[in-house]
């Protein structure tokens, strides 16, 4: 079943609750930007190896409350543009959205998708035109790059 509750991190009452089977929900907040999920807690395999993954911002970033621990959310659509945690530390961190753009065919051969032999990618990041929002600014992010209005 899918709900929007009141976020454990930030309040905000625009937290997506998603429950994918009777022991696994997972937690996606539009106002702070966080995720989390029912196993994403202390003693489950599945979160001691996502730790053991994330960049050191994230591991940085983590919040834990009420038993679960959240951490920043990454949002890639090829067609649409990036948002991700960006920083160099805790105390100096912002989300940065990219919006993607269509690969010319030219430079189609500078993004093969790896595996794949004489396949390209067709968008790509537009990295150099990357905008800063603020740490309570996620749904800002995601409009800048089209995914909200």
């Amino acid at each position: 079943m899918d709900d929007l509750i009141k976020c454990d991190r930030c309040d905000s009452n625009a937290c997506y609750k998603q429950e994918v089977n009777e022991s696994i929900t997972n937690y996606m907040c539009y106002g702070c930007g966080f995720i989390s999920n029912s196993i994403m807690k202390d003693g489950e395999i599945f979160w001691e190896e996502q730790k053991s993954k994330l960049p050191e911002l994230h591991k940085d970033l983590i919040f834990s409350i009420n038993g679960k621990y959240w951490i920043p959310n990454t949002i890639n659509l090829e067609e649409k543009g990036m948002v991700f945690a960006n920083g160099k530390n805790i105390s100096s961190w912002h989300w940065a959205a990219v919006k993607s753009i269509k690969v010319s065919e030219e430079e189609k051969t500078k993004y093969p998708i790896p595996g794949k032999k004489d396949e390209y990618y067709e968008w790509r990041m537009d990295m150099k035109n990357v905008e800063k929002f603020g740490e309570r600014d996620f749904m800002d992010a995601l409009s800048h790059i089209g995914i909200l209005p």
